[in-house]
């Protein structure tokens, strides 16, 4: 890796994929510790659909989104279905190759010596373009959920970043190094690492303190049955605070309102707030005592880091259903299958100060609030050795020598797609 005049600091990109909020706002935390390293110059971070085809983003981007709304069982079989190590490899690349172009001239005008992928897409298209050795620069690529799906594999990369031990062993028994591996856990928003005293929130919230605070989250989309959950909590015993986050759905925050409005007399002892998007989640979270919800990757993350056991309603078929076996296996939540029973499992957690304890302490074992500033400071240290230890070899060999010198070379078993268009690089 090149060594840039002292003072200039490492140039280091980061690409996401706008396909929900959890692959972008991964990308903005590292974005926010690579900024904050003093050992870097400029940092860029994008969105690799920007530099995509209409019909591409909206492949990727929106069309996801409306199978999360209408059609998630056949979202949970495709994700099953591509579950397979390099199955769909050879399709994949060469789509992504031909609507890439654009993403291809940004990332060689950047000349990033660090590339971090949060999301698969950019990831195959710079592990191709290593391999051919068209870019040069160190990609890594941060897994945004608690499960290493095949979509993550990639040929050719310097590190993988992962959530857990069980997905670390996941992959070496795919076949990538261990010291390829880092369980660094999902990267989030650096403010989650302060430390903010609850009752302080609390009274800056419009909170009282004496009372339970119960968080319900629609996403950052709006995208959830907000309504209905708030139906079956005016069947909750215990006085409780509610508060109700609808992100940027604001037709959702207002039918919330309105149901609110005819509330019957026996919910007269819960106390509701309704929210629509907000950037203050870490403060919401640090106040709440329970998160009703999806356990999307970037959510699940963020609530560990403040100690939050979730209760989780419809997880999303696929990687929301396997982040919920985690928590699920490692105590940091409860999931209500039916809505009718859910006051009564609230309930039942309420009630039991000692088990409500025990879940917290859970989440915080889960939690690694300082994930982005950890992968960050890692491949700084790996990008300084490279660039003592390898010596200048001609254009073609620079790439493929100090992978191999390093021990990190993963060009496994398979060969390259056949060329059936001209490609933009």
């Amino acid at each position: 890796m090149k060594i840039r005049p002292k003072g200039s600091g490492h140039r280091v990109l980061i690409i996401s994929v706008s396909a929900g909020t959890g692959h972008i706002r991964a990308g903005e935390a590292l974005a926010k510790a690579a900024a904050a390293h003093p050992a870097t110059g400029e940092v860029l971070h994008v969105d690799a659909l920007r530099y995509t085809n209409k019909m591409f983003r909206r492949f990727y981007g929106q069309f996801y989104i409306d199978l999360v709304k209408s059609a998630p069982t056949l979202l949970g079989w495709f994700y099953e279905s591509q579950d397979e190590p390099w199955k769909t490899e050879k399709m994949r690349l060469m789509l992504d190759r031909m609507n890439t172009g654009s993403l291809v001239r940004q990332i060689k005008k950047f000349k990033p010596d660090i590339t971090i992928c949060t999301h698969f897409l950019p990831a195959e298209i710079l592990s191709h373009l290593i391999k051919h050795d068209k870019v040069d620069t160190q990609l890594s690529i941060t897994i945004t959920d608690y499960y290493a799906h095949a979509m993550w594999l990639s040929r050719l990369i310097h590190h993988y970043f992962v959530a857990t031990e069980e997905c670390r062993v996941q992959l070496e028994n795919i076949g990538f190094p261990p010291e390829s591996i880092t369980v660094s856990g999902i990267p989030i928003d650096p403010v989650f690492c302060e430390n903010k005293e609850r009752a302080v929130l609390r009274a800056k919230q419009g909170l009282r303190a004496d009372a339970p605070m119960l968080l319900v989250s629609a996403g950052a989309l709006g995208v959830s049955s907000a309504e209905r959950i708030v139906e079956v909590l005016s069947d909750l015993t215990m006085p409780v605070q509610i508060v109700v986050i609808c992100g940027k759905n604001e037709k959702l925050r207002q039918s919330v309102l309105e149901q609110l409005s005819q509330r019957p007399e026996s919910a007269a002892h819960l106390d509701f707030k309704v929210l629509g998007y907000t950037t203050e989640m870490d403060e919401w979270m640090k106040s709440a005592d329970l998160y009703i919800g999806k356990p999307g990757g970037l959510t699940t993350a963020e609530a560990m880091s403040c100690g939050l056991p979730m209760v989780i309603y419809q997880p999303i078929p696929g990687q929301e259903e396997r982040n919920s076996d985690f928590l699920l296996e490692n105590g940091a939540a409860v999931k209500c299958n039916q809505l009718a029973t859910m006051a009564y499992k609230v309930d039942l957690l309420l009630k039991d100060p000692e088990r409500m304890a025990k879940m917290r302490r859970r989440a915080l074992g889960l939690s690694h609030p300082d994930a982005a500033k950890q992968i960050v400071q890692k491949l700084i240290d790996e990008l300084y050795t490279e660039a003592v230890t390898i010596p200048q070899e001609s254009p073609g060999k620079k790439a493929k020598q100090k992978l191999r010198l390093l021990g990190r070379k993963l060009l496994l078993s398979g060969e390259e797609p056949a060329s059936v268009f001209k490609s933009p690089f």
